[in-house]
């Protein structure tokens, strides 16, 4: 789950069921109840209808877990994190960084790393879009060193400069579960 959206129909699905929910957040849901195996097929097929998936692998699991720290991060925090990112997922997930790392290159063909840039710029062509902040203002709020070290990853990115492509005002944004 990737927006409050997701999470709303993930409620009104538990609801449709009878089921009653302790908590639902990016990527996870504690219930009440135990799920009986009609129960479970039918959340399933509930959540498919939406175009959201019921997920059992406790890899994958771990996967979207990751993916959704990552996002929620980017995407839904305006405060610039504090501490190293690799500390920051370790201590959220209780995990070992490094095996967090590998497992997610190895199931998703790519780094964390890499994960968080794709993020991270499409976080900044967002911002650039609204026009509320500066690229000054835009480097501080994603943790960027500098403007330049933005603007380069930008353009590593992207292709373009930030300035260009604020120029470009037909160029749409990803959704994020396309990133």
């Amino acid at each position: 789950m990737v927006s409050n959206r997701c999470k709303m129909v993930v409620k009104t699905e538990l609801k449709k069921l009878g089921l009653h929910y302790v908590m639902v957040n990016l990527g996870e849901i504690d219930i009440l109840e135990e799920l009986s195996k009609s129960q479970r097929e039918q959340l399933k097929i509930g959540l498919q209808k939406s175009g959201l998936e019921l997920m059992d692998d406790k890899r994958a699991i771990l996967i979207e877990k990751i993916k959704n720290v990552i996002i929620e991060m980017v995407h839904y925090t305006d405060a610039p994190l504090k501490v190293n990112f690799s500390n920051f997922l370790a201590e959220k997930l209780q995990h070992d960084y490094t095996y967090l790392s590998n497992l997610f290159s190895e199931v998703v063909g790519t780094t964390i790393e890499h994960f968080i840039i794709a993020h991270k710029i499409e976080r900044v062509k967002e911002l650039i879009v609204y026009g509320e902040l500066n690229l000054t203002e835009i480097s501080y709020l994603l943790n960027y060193s500098s403007v330049a070290h933005l603007s380069t990853q930008f353009k590593k990115v992207t292709g373009l400069t930030p300035s260009h492509f604020k120029k470009m005002k037909r160029k749409r944004l990803s959704p994020l579960d396309e990133v």
